[in-house]
């Protein structure tokens, strides 16, 4: 059961202000595509704890899990891959570019060229993806103890894209 603390940090997350192309870093634009599917998305980002090159305990990213959700109703769900699943059908990206988030805990704006397509749902067109208005996310830094999972609350929204 969550905790109000973790609640109040969600409602907090979902209330992102929604960029317009026109503001979007020119790294992540996607000239003369399409919008398909925009989406906002809450969850977070998973880090392990591991040793890093000289052998210190760090957060290295693990995987994203997040609901997706359109006019207030949840359509899809964001998990590892990164992956996104939509009314049947199910995509995979791979990151093209990024531009930094706004804030120093906020994850980066991304755009993602999609890499593989399954099923026949909204998102069969989709080439490409874009992450943007992040809010929360980012965690580095040392940590304690090898094995350990942190969940760090995050939004953003997320514009399906096609050529």
């Amino acid at each position: 059961m969550a905790t109000m603390k973790t609640l109040a940090t969600m409602a907090l997350l979902a209330m992102t202000t929604e960029a317009s192309a026109a503001e979007l870093p020119p790294a992540i634009a996607a000239q003369g595509e399409t919008v398909v599917l925009h989406v906002h998305a809450v969850g977070a980002q998973l880090y392990d704890c591991k040793a890093d090159a000289n052998g210190r305990l760090v957060w290295h990213f693990r995987e994203p899990i997040a609901s997706l959700f359109e006019d207030g109703r949840t359509v899809g769900r964001h998990y590892a891959g990164p992956s996104w699943e939509v009314g049947g059908s199910v995509i995979t990206g791979k990151v093209a570019a990024q531009a930094p988030g706004a804030g120093p805990k906020d994850v980066a704006w991304l755009k993602l060229d999609v890499a593989d397509h399954r099923g026949e749902g909204p998102l069969k067109d989709v080439t490409t993806v874009q992450r943007i208005n992040t809010a929360g996310g980012k965690e580095d830094g040392a940590c304690e103890r090898a094995g350990d999972i942190h969940a760090e609350p995050y939004a953003a929204d997320y514009v399906f894209l096609k050529k």
